[in-house]
């Protein structure tokens, strides 16, 4: 079955507030086998709302929006159905009855336009609204399915959860499932990600591959389609074995995992502890490791060692390494790694350097040069990067080289 999506709300257009219903609709569907091949948003306007409710109902089967039961003037969706399917609208006495025994429970003035939010397109059926005032309808229409429920994200998740997955499933039977599962990788541009499983990515039929960039990380997501959850997970599994064996070394994660996560997780498995000596990110990766609860097991501290004195006398770097290479170097790093290790008596160090921007470039160094060194019982390791972008950009580039560093260090011993 073919579902759409509508939102509805003129806010959600100007960005006033945020559309989480669309999601959690998309993830809940999917999860019930029903195929959410399009989404749509449209503000309170009469006429651009039936071009997008006519378009839905050309091409899905089912339609879901949300928003527009209301009790004001601009709250039209099942005014708009009703006009498309040629139904009349009614006054649905016991809707109205819950609506003002929700009022006067409260002790509150029920105005007269909230009798708008009882009328229903003629033959619907009538979703209560535990949570508020206005009732869901589900209207049906030769082929298409018609499901309007409130905005409100915590009236539309109980009315979906308790009235409309019951419905669904009693109407249409199972559907089976749909998963996904998201590897995601750091270390390889897109391009180059999808050079290397492209004979998958053109070959590509249950499960589907799907590969997006989110904030310099490239995540691959894998989605099945089967009859169980668990046939689903097989799928899903088989594939993920073949992607591994091309781009095993820069996955670090699955699903919500974040780098931080990842090496907390690594650190405790292996009773390890780290310290950090950081220059250009000011104090960024550290903010991001102790985001992960139970870090003060692993985190001994961390210098923001932004000036040379800083990093001579708090870190331990020679100034003769200073005089010589300079605070942006190689060599400045693998001191700044191996001096704060020293310094907390850590098992790791890390030593990040550079130049952030937008000043501060010299000759043979320019903005965007960064080093990043790790020190620990394999010795000490340092890479060289070129960054470009903003400030803000190049900061948090560094931080998720600098994490990422650290966990293959990590499982390197």
């Amino acid at each position: 079955m073919i579902v759409e999506i509508v939102t509805t709300g003129t806010e959600l257009l100007l960005g006033q507030i945020i559309n989480t219903n669309a999601p959690y609709m998309a993830r809940r569907l999917n999860e019930l086998g029903f195929d959410v091949l399009f989404q749509s948003t449209v503000g309170d306007n009469r006429v651009r709302m039936t071009q997008v409710l006519s378009a839905a109902l050309a091409r899905a089967d089912i339609v879901v929006t949300t928003g527009g039961l209301g009790p004001t003037q601009g709250d039209i969706t099942k005014h708009v159905t009703a006009e498309l399917l040629g139904r009349q609208m009614y006054r649905h006495e016991p809707s109205l009855e819950r609506i003002r025994s929700f009022f006067a429970a409260r002790k509150l003035t029920m105005t007269d336009n909230n009798i708008r939010q009882a009328m229903i397109p003629e033959g619907a059926i009538v979703l209560d609204n535990e949570r508020g005032t206005a009732p869901g309808v589900i209207v049906e229409a030769g082929k298409n399915t018609v499901i309007h429920l409130p905005g409100p994200p915590h009236e539309m998740e109980h009315m979906l959860e308790n009235s409309v997955i019951p419905y669904l499933r009693d109407r249409f039977g199972l559907q089976g499932t749909i998963l996904s599962k998201v590897l995601r990788t750091y270390g390889l541009g897109e391009s180059s990600l999808e050079e290397r499983i492209k004979e998958y990515v053109k070959n590509q039929g249950n499960p589907t591959i799907a590969l997006l960039a989110r904030n310099a990380e490239i995540h691959v997501r894998l989605t099945a389609k089967a009859s169980s959850g668990a046939e689903a997970r097989a799928l899903i599994d088989g594939l993920e074995g073949r992607l591994r064996e091309r781009i095993g070394e820069f996955i670090f994660g699955e699903d919500e995992d974040t780098l931080e996560a990842v090496v907390g997780r690594h650190l405790l498995a292996k009773k390890l502890t780290v310290a950090l000596a950081e220059s250009c990110t000011g104090g960024l990766v550290t903010s991001r490791i102790t985001d992960v609860a139970g870090s003060s097991a692993y985190l001994a501290g961390t210098v923001v060692c932004y000036s040379n004195e800083i990093k001579t006398a708090a870190v331990g770097v020679p100034e003769a390494v200073l005089a010589a290479h300079g605070a942006v170097s190689a060599e400045t790093a693998t001191a700044m790694a191996d001096g704060i290790r020293s310094r907390f008596g850590t098992d790791l160090g890390v030593g990040i350097t550079g130049i952030a921007g937008p000043g501060g470039a010299v000759p043979g160094k320019p903005v965007g040069m960064v080093y990043i060194a790790v020190s620990g019982p394999a010795g000490t390791s340092v890479f060289e990067y070129n960054f470009t972008g903003q400030r803000s950009f190049i900061k948090h580039r560094t931080a998720l080289a600098a994490l990422n560093h650290l966990r293959q260090y990590i499982d390197l011993l």
